[in-house]
Order: C-alpha cells, then structure tokens, then sequence
C-alpha cells in the first residue's frame, strides 16, 4: 500500500512537471512569392519555433495549463537567401486574460523587420542563457523573456524586472553576432531599443502603467465598470509623462499600438469628461491616428 501511493506520488509529481512551461504560443509562417524553395522546410521551421517555445521550460515559475501566456509569432519570409537561409519579419501578438471574464487583452502587438535566420530542417533548436548559438534561437529567446516580464508586470508593479533582465542578457549575447536588431546602430525599433527602454528608469512610468492600466483597471471592470475606467483614465498621464520625455520613444508607440481600439471601446462608454480627457492625451502623444480617436465623442 505503502509503495502504491509513492507510487502515484511520484507520478503526479512528474504530471506537474508537464505542466509548468508557460506558452501556449500559437505559430505561423507566410512564405509569400517564395519559389524554389521545399515548403516542407517551412513545415518545419514551424513546428520547430512551436515547439522551442512551448516544451521548453523558461522560468522558475510552475504555470498551471490555464495560466500560460497566450501569444501568436506570425514569422513572414520575403526572401530566401539560400536553400537554408532566409529574411523578413516577425509579427509578435501577446494577451492576458481580465479577470472575471472570457476577454485578453493584448499585452504586446509589434513587427520586428530585421529577421535574418539560417535553418536546416530537423536541426536542433539550442538555446544557453548568456550565449549566442543562433540568430533564430536568440530572437525567439528574447521575445520570450520579454512576454514575460511583460505578463508578469501586467500582475505586481515592475514585476518582471528579472524577465527583462534576461533580455537585454540575450541582448548583450548577440552583440557581436553582426546580425541587425541588436545594437544601438541598428535605429530604436529594434529589440535594443525596446528591452533598453523598459530597463531605463526614465521611462518606468510605462511599466506602472502596465500594471494600473490591468490589474486596477482591466481586472475589476466585470465587478465595477465606473471604477476601473476612471482607473484607466487617470493612469493614461503615465502615457503623457513619457511622451514628454522622449515623443518617438518605440515602447510608448508598441504600448500605444496594443491598446489603442480596447480603449477607444472602453471610453465609448465614459461619461464626457473622461471621453475629453482620453481623445485630448492620445491625440495629443498618437496625432497619426487622431481620427479614430474623435470615435470616442461621437
């Protein structure tokens, strides 16, 4: 009897294990105008990428199955360079649930265009922390310590300061890889610009915001929808504060970019001053898109 229950002691020991890895990302590739070229490497290469990111464990974290972060690489390969090396883009789509409800918010939603990568088919997906093996494995690493500092910080005020941390760590790696992305020479919208931006103490008030912006705001609507508007409301002056500070900053546009249609359909539904108080900052700090703003007042 004894042995039995060690038994299935050790066995649901080892079913935890299998549920500790914390995607549940979802993988795409777009090979438009590709010729030439085996689709089945492409078959590959996505199975591949499915499987680097959610069979392999990157935190100390035991994520159960229902608190995986749920996010979308869509990787578009516009040129094929050679039978085994390839160009283009990789689109990033990161969402959190809001509590109390069936709805995610997104977290994330950006285009990294400097994606430059060697693939054979069946070769092996390596990744060591504070090593650069490959230019594919280091971005897919990067994005995945940046989701979760991101998700983490969504949760505890600057709670995946570790998470970024291990980002600019792939950063610093990939520095003398050659490969663009990396570096301050490589332009802002870059992984440089963004993991240095969300470590520069300067401009934490993006990080606050993640954080008030769900966890007091998104996380209590099913409960209170006045209170977690106006919540939102008063957070959008962390916006402001940092528009202030450096107008063309990349994470204010990524940040913007993901949560510009949740909020106009939230103010939608606010009373008149908190309609004036969203469309004068976003219109204000993201002129581009001042006309899907003025939605709000209508």
């Amino acid at each position: 009897m004894i042995k039995k229950i060690f038994i299935l002691f050790f066995v649901l020991i080892i079913a935890g294990k299998g549920f500790s890895q914390e995607f549940h990302c979802n993988v795409q590739i777009q090979t438009p105008g590709i010729q030439g070229v085996d689709n089945t490497i492409f078959q590959n290469l996505k199975t591949s990428i499915y499987e680097f990111m959610n069979n392999r464990t990157w935190s100390g974290y035991n994520f159960k199955t229902e608190e995986r972060i749920e996010c979308t690489m869509i990787l578009t390969i516009n040129k094929a360079l050679s039978s085994d090396e390839f160009s283009g883009t990789l689109n990033i789509v990161q969402q959190r649930p809001v509590f109390n409800t069936d709805f995610n918010s997104v977290l994330l939603n950006l285009v990294d265009k400097n994606i430059h990568i060697r693939y054979t088919p069946l070769q092996k997906m390596e990744f060591v922390d504070n090593t650069f093996s490959s230019n594919l494995t280091s971005i897919l690493a990067f994005y995945a310590y940046t989701m979760l500092g991101m998700d983490f910080d969504s949760f505890s005020n600057q709670g995946g300061t570790a998470f970024f941390q291990k980002a600019n760590d792939v950063v610093t790696s990939a520095q003398n890889s050659s490969e663009k992305g990396w570096n301050a020479i490589d332009g802002e919208r870059t992984r440089y610009g963004l993991i240095k931006s969300l470590i520069n103490p300067s401009y934490a008030d993006l990080r606050i915001f993640n954080y008030r912006y769900h966890r007091l705001g998104m996380d209590i609507l099913s409960k209170d929808v006045m209170k977690g508007r106006a919540e939102i409301n008063k957070d959008l002056s962390l916006l402001k504060s940092v528009y202030r500070k450096n107008p063309g900053l990349y994470l204010l546009q990524v940040i913007i970019e993901a949560k510009r249609e949740e909020m106009i359909n939230l103010f939608k539904g606010g009373d008149p001053a908190e309609k004036n108080n969203f469309v004068t900052i976003l219109k204000d700090i993201d002129p581009a898109n001042s006309s899907k703003y003025n939605r709000v007042l209508k």
